[in-house]
């Protein structure tokens, strides 16, 4: 699988068993193209990454489990916490994007 969402947590893992992590930066276009299923748990977030991607990135606050070769696309806010209400990115915030690849 393929998701895109604002964090990455260790409880997305199974704890039971040995993994390798590989975090590679990527571009915005790389992930507006990369086909994901949304696990943004904000729905200011998931407004400004809809703006900024150009693609619907719904807001869909689940928790996911992450196995062998699933990748999640991270959109790390920069700058600060984003203001309440937010629909596109102010001034002085932004987001890094990583490619987030589980290997077990």
């Amino acid at each position: 699988m393929v998701y895109l969402g604002n964090a990455f947590s260790l409880q997305m893992l199974n704890l039971t068993e040995d993994a390798s992590i590989e975090v590679t930066p990527v571009t915005k276009e790389e992930v507006a193209h990369s086909g994901f299923q949304s696990v943004v748990g904000h729905q200011d977030t998931a407004s400004a990454l809809t703006a900024l991607l150009g693609v619907e990135v719904p807001m869909n606050r689940v928790s996911i489990r992450l196995f062998n070769a699933d990748i999640l696309y991270v959109a790390q806010v920069t700058g600060g916490r984003l203001p309440e209400g937010t629909t596109v990115l102010p001034p002085g915030r932004g987001f890094a994007f990583v490619k987030v690849v589980i290997r077990q």
